[in-house]
């Protein structure tokens, strides 16, 4: 028996289609082109969530990115650079949230 997905732990039985759209569109087919590895899908996306204020699936990410090679000096140095750009608010909040990820929140 394979173990659930995130989107099955996460969603379960309560939207199936959600769930199929998110384990076979955006992880089986979009996160597999190989126009862009998975270490700069990971940087695009961390942007992106940061950049539109989606704290919630932040952690998610920040650790997948740390799985596909993308360094802890270089997430913070990627919310740093978006603080002129995103907004200050909006690094703040992914900062705390990179702490608790890096196991670093007092």
């Amino acid at each position: 028996m394979t173990e659930p997905s995130p989107a099955q732990q996460l969603i379960g039985d309560f939207s199936p289609k959600m769930v199929a759209l998110t384990d076979d569109l955006v992880f089986g087919d979009i996160w597999e082109r190989p126009e862009l590895n998975k270490r700069d899908r990971s940087l695009v996306t961390v942007t992106a969530l940061i950049s539109g204020g989606h704290t919630e699936q932040l952690p998610g990410h920040i650790q997948r990115a740390l799985d596909n090679g993308v360094t802890r000096e270089e997430i913070v140095e990627t919310i740093t650079h978006l603080a002129f750009y995103a907004g200050w608010p909006r690094a703040m909040s992914a900062i705390t949230v990179a702490k608790k990820v890096f196991g670093e929140d007092a």
